[in-house]
């Protein structure tokens, strides 16, 4: 297949870089000193019900995020339950997991997506803070999953 050219697939610029950690503290320590990215901010969270490879998941991961100039920096630690993160940890080891770009519409990006052969592999929604998100199986070439992220319009101009 020749993936060249225009396409009716285009998606918004990249905002986020994803990166699989073993130890979050000390990767983000790393960054922060060595790089001088950050400060990181980080979070526990906690996902039930969350769909991976079709099926509902729950599980825990510390998150660590810092803000670039035109680039977020997000480290993931996996640390309970089937999850994209942990299996990515298992099977490469630590190193670039994801790109991630806002979308207005999750949905009808999922849909015109699906049109290409992509599907998602691993998400979630909260309607409560207006947040939703989908990891696709993007890495099959390549080797880096896009993450879909729909935010609440005044979140996304803020991130």
């Amino acid at each position: 297949m020749d993936y060249r050219g225009g396409s009716e697939a285009k998606l918004p610029p990249v905002f986020q870089v994803g990166i699989v950690v073993k130890d979050i503290d000390a990767a983000s320590d790393y960054y922060c000193s060595v790089f001088g990215w950050g400060p990181f901010k980080v979070r526990d969270l906690e996902m039930k019900g969350a769909i991976y490879n079709g099926k509902p998941v729950d599980c825990r991961f510390k998150v660590a995020s810092a803000r670039q100039p035109g680039v977020e920096i997000e480290l993931i630690q996996p640390l309970e339950g089937d999850t994209p993160y942990a299996d990515f940890l298992r099977d490469k080891g630590e190193g670039l997991h994801h790109l991630g770009v806002k979308v207005d519409d999750l949905d009808e990006t999922l849909a015109r997506l699906a049109g290409h052969g992509i599907q998602p592999v691993f998400g979630h929604s909260y309607p409560e803070i207006g947040l939703a998100f989908a990891y696709l199986d993007t890495d099959r070439v390549g080797g880096v999953m896009l993450e879909l992220i729909q935010m609440r319009k005044r979140d996304r101009d803020t991130k």
